[in-house]
């Protein structure tokens, strides 16, 4: 039985009949005397009517009713009195005492069962010993017949609660093979997030678990087409230096000493722009990565590093940065800095000499607003929806780079649980803006995640 279905069926089941049998059990066993006194139809009701005849009518009478019964119901009655002394003859034959008194102690049992009860006459305030003797043939054909309705409620209980225990067993089992279902599509890339949808309203246990499942499938499954976008893209911008390099060598096996000095610095400016290109694409697939622990960001320490870092790239440009006072943050550093210093990247090439290239920190609302912007030409309004897609060049654009740097900083922004927005300023120029919850990453639940 390796099913959790039969083995929650199985252990309700059993569970149930162990508690009947039990109880049944325990009832024959601790009060079957008292049971038959009081249930018996032969003798219910009797020792208050012989009381009321005796005191009323005498010992014939009392007599003549004891034989009256014992032909009716075929069980032999005696009466005491208080000294234990009968008072009347009864119904009791003297050999059958005889035999009784003979068998008393040995383990042959007697073939019927005897029974004492006392009652206390209401009228006289007399107590009388009352001894019933049932033969045993008919004290199994009254068992038979008073617990025919027991166990026929009791098997209705049975059938009653075994269906109870199925639909409780299905509402389990049947949640979890869904899951079990979900599990293998996920694991075979074919996950449908309407799978689970009627059971991620479930409002227990299992509805949560279809919930959190739903949200890590959505997450896996963007991963996964990030992923293989990224591998397509890379394929295809892979060919062309690649290209570029095959001819160069081509070129160089063919030509003399004199063109091959030519040829050197191009192949080297070649593998120069490849290894870029890798670093850029390994820098991207880094961000899916776990950062670990968010810490406090020094912003102005942050900017400044910036600004040494631009003065390397580009020594004829300035960056003019400012950090609103009081503005506390948490994330990652390092990865804030990487979307930062290609954004700055970004402006520099566009920016003309003598405008500064603007840096700027600051609350707007619940949110840190980190901007960068440029003073050059802007771009087009229907290219800007695609601009922080990886390897997305705007048409006629020469400045040198992969496509690569807007892409990493929307990744970073949205690790942090926010996002980039890019657009043309109304002055003129070009503004990226970093829009993140001051609350920081350590706040965010896996709803966040899912939904980038």
């Amino acid at each position: 039985m390796r099913s959790l279905f039969w083995r929650i069926l199985a252990t309700f089941w059993l569970a149930i009949a162990l508690v009947a049998g039990l109880a049944m059990l325990l009832g024959h066993a601790l009060n079957q005397d008292a049971w038959i006194l009081g249930r018996h139809p032969a003798l219910q009701g009797l020792a208050e009517t012989w009381t009321e005849v005796y005191e009323r009518q005498g010992p014939l009478a009392a007599q003549r009713l004891l034989e009256q019964h014992r032909h009716r119901a075929r069980v032999d009655v005696q009466v005491l009195a208080e000294n234990g002394q009968p008072i009347i003859r009864g119904t009791f034959p003297a050999r059958a005492a005889a035999f009784e008194a003979r068998h008393q102690d040995r383990e042959r049992p007697l073939p019927w069962r005897r029974l004492t009860a006392d009652y206390t006459s209401p009228t006289t305030g007399e107590t009388y010993l009352f001894i019933y003797r049932i033969p045993h043939p008919e004290l199994q054909a009254w068992h038979r017949g008073s617990l025919a309705w027991p166990l026929s409620a009791l098997g209705i209980a049975l059938v009653v609660l075994t269906g109870f225990s199925l639909l409780l067993t299905l509402s389990i089992t049947r949640p979890l093979d869904r899951l079990r279902r979900a599990v293998h599509d996920l694991g075979q890339t074919t996950y449908q997030q309407q799978s689970l949808a009627r059971l991620a309203t479930r409002r227990d246990e299992l509805g949560v678990l279809a919930s959190d499942f739903n949200r890590m499938g959505a997450r896996l499954q963007a991963l996964i087409g990030s992923q293989r976008q990224l591998l397509r893209d890379v394929s295809h911008e892979l060919r062309s230096p690649l290209a570029r390099l095959r001819i160069a060598l081509g070129l160089a096996e063919r030509a003399t000493p004199s063109e091959r000095e030519v040829i050197w610095p191009r192949l080297a400016k070649e593998c120069d722009r490849l290894e870029a290109l890798i670093s850029e694409i390994l820098e991207l697939s880094r961000l899916d990565a776990e950062p670990g622990a968010a810490i406090d960001v020094d912003l102005p320490d942050m900017f400044e590093q910036l600004k040494d870092n631009a003065r390397i790239v580009a020594p004829t440009q300035r960056i003019d940065s400012r950090v609103e006072p009081g503005i506390r943050y948490t994330g990652w550093p390092d990865m804030l800095e990487r979307a930062l210093d290609n954004l700055l990247r970004n402006a520099l090439r566009f920016n003309p000499e003598g405008v500064p290239v603007e840096l700027r920190a600051q609350h707007d609302g619940q949110d840190l607003v980190i901007s960068v912007r440029d003073h050059g030409p802007g771009v087009a309004d229907e290219h800007l929806p695609q601009l922080s897609e990886p390897f997305f060049r705007a048409p006629g654009q020469t400045a040198a780079g992969h496509g690569l740097g807007l892409a990493i900083a929307r990744r970073a922004a949205e690790r942090h649980g926010g996002q980039l927005q890019l657009a043309n300023h109304p002055d003129g120029g070009f503004v990226a803006r970093l829009r993140l919850p001051l609350a920081g990453p350590a706040s965010r639940t896996s709803d966040d995640l899912a939904s980038h």
